[in-house]
């Protein structure tokens, strides 16, 4: 079994052959890709499209995979991690999930029109081009700001010579899928991500042929996804109108707000918070000579929820740039700049960093300002308490701040700020106008509306959104991160069986929300 994992393998030839005895057809099948979330051990994305797509097969619905064979120069996942070495466990791993399955394998077609174009073209030209009507140039810039692991490009040379790499493979790419297509007809196109370059060509060209194309991610709940006709990477979620709190829930929320506020959980199977410290007494010594504590809680730069949350400032530093001068003129103010723990993630390291802002404006020599690096584990929530309101970019930190019942000042789009529980000015102007108003205020008073319906929307976030393949998959003990298909009978893909999988059927195929039933609504 090579470099991959045998038991898994196993797994995946059993599975696949009983859906394969089920299958009474080939036409119109749900299309599946997602090269951007593999190499060579199960990630938690290719086994939510693997296990879906078995799930549609075993009720009777053609499903066919594509898969990259050393059909991407380079491929994402490889960059700076050995090249095409990698290619070997990868398309192995694509065998083995595959094996008995419809399946077509994407080679590299060169298109020398292509790559003469992109040839002569600066970061900016290429961030622009378009060929025969695909936006190659945008479907590939948020692969190369989240491979570089930073979001201003402009003078760098790496990002010039890896976007016309992607701009060539994201065309080769669309060639093949548009070929695939025209043959297969397919009612649904399935991808990771959505914004990684080779599904987001694909997805481009599903939506481009009016064919229902959806989206998946890693959901914030221990192996749960999030599955949309929408932009994943967003989270999008309509939170109803009707939708009430109930004691039960309540408990509910309660009993997973007391862990997650100790730090005791994870995201993508990683643990940010090996632990969670108390605020140290220096800080306490140093708050006391100022009026009053303001939280400024960063994001990561080049986090695909980026793309989303810039639609105030042109991105986080720019918010950022504005939050200089506002502290250098509320000199009776702690301002505590808060970096995110996953700017030093091992392995995933921002090279555009906060830490490298601060030290670039000598915000550690303003007396008004206390900076908390990524690798410095103190209380967010402790922090809060003792504040006057929190700053935000677009973090879950605000979400769980309004819960807090404190003031929120969001500075960019998020997932939360679409329903009333935090400030989010829609312009600049507004925004230097509320937080000038929320800092020269005595008081403040929060709306308790703000604090209400941010229980609300976590909880529909966590256990109406997010829909879990618990009873499918394991965490991997030795890949961090990667994961293990459980034995399970056949009969356990039934999405009569299991309502998670009966949610992902009605959305692919009838084009309805992916959310779990309201169980009160449905008592009444």
């Amino acid at each position: 079994m090579g470099l991959t994992d045998s038991a898994n393998a196993h797994r995946f030839q059993r599975v696949n052959r009983a859906t394969a005895a089920r299958l009474s057809g080939s036409e119109h099948p749900a299309l599946f890709f997602n090269a951007s979330t593999r190499l060579n051990r199960t990630s938690l994305n290719a086994a939510f499209a693997w296990i879906a797509a078995s799930s549609l097969r075993y009720s009777d619905v053609p499903v066919h995979f594509i898969s990259c064979g050393r059909g991407l120069k380079p491929c994402l996942l490889s960059v700076g991690r050995g090249g095409e070495s990698l290619c070997s466990g990868c398309m192995e791993l694509s065998r083995e999930m595959y094996d008995g399955l419809p399946h077509t394998v994407f080679g590299y077609e060169q298109d020398n029109e292509v790559a003469n174009d992109v040839e002569g073209l600066d970061h900016a030209g290429l961030s622009a081009y378009v060929h025969e009507g695909v936006p190659l140039g945008e479907l590939t810039l948020p692969s190369l700001r989240w491979i570089l692991r930073k979001h201003h490009l402009d003078g760098d040379p790496e990002a010039v010579s890896l976007q016309r790499s992607f701009i060539r493979s994201a065309w080769s790419t669309y060639v093949q899928a548009k070929r695939l297509m025209d043959e297969l007809n397919p009612r649904a196109v399935v991808v990771f991500n959505g914004l990684q370059y080779p599904e987001a060509v694909v997805k481009w060209l599903g939506k481009s042929r009016g064919i229902p194309t959806f989206t998946h991610e890693i959901g914030l709940m221990p192996n749960t996804a999030i599955f949309t006709e929408g932009e994943a990477t967003a989270c999008p979620i309509d939170l109803p109108d009707d939708f009430e709190m109930t004691p039960e829930r309540d408990a509910k929320l309660d009993d997973y707000l007391s862990k997650r506020m100790k730090g005791t959980f994870s995201t993508a199977g990683v643990q940010f918070w090996p632990e969670m410290k108390a605020l140290p007494p220096e800080f306490w010594e140093k708050a006391r000579t100022f009026r009053q504590i303001v939280p400024v809680f960063t994001n990561v730069i080049f986090d695909t929820s980026q793309k989303h949350a810039n639609v105030v400032f042109d991105d986080m530093f720019a918010w950022l740039d504005e939050v200089k001068r506002i502290i250098e003129n509320h000199v009776d103010t702690l301002f505590v700049i808060r970096a995110h723990p996953d700017e030093t993630r091992p392995g995933k390291e921002s090279h555009e960093t906060v830490t490298d802002w601060v030290k670039k404006n000598q915000l550690t020599w303003q007396p008004n300002v206390m900076y908390v690096p990524p690798e410095e584990y103190i209380s967010s929530y402790e922090l809060i308490q003792t504040s006057k309101f929190t700053m935000v970019y677009n973090s879950t930190i605000g979400l769980e701040a309004a819960i807090m019942g404190a003031g929120v000042l969001s500075a960019g789009r998020s997932r939360y700020t679409q329903v009333p529980l935090c400030w989010f000015p829609k312009t600049i102007p507004e925004y230097l106008e509320k937080c000038e108003e929320l800092l020269n205020a005595a008081e403040i008073t929060v709306p308790e509306s703000f604090r209400l319906t941010a229980r609300r929307f976590m909880y529909y976030q966590f256990f109406h959104t997010a829909l879990s393949f618990e009873p499918f998959i394991a965490p991997d003990e030795t890949w961090k991160g990667y994961v293990k298909i459980k034995k399970f009978p056949p009969e356990a893909l039934d999405p009569e069986n299991d309502i998670n999988l009966k949610v992902i059927h009605e959305g692919i195929l009838e084009g309805k929300a992916f959310v779990l039933p309201d169980e009160e609504k449905n008592k009444k």
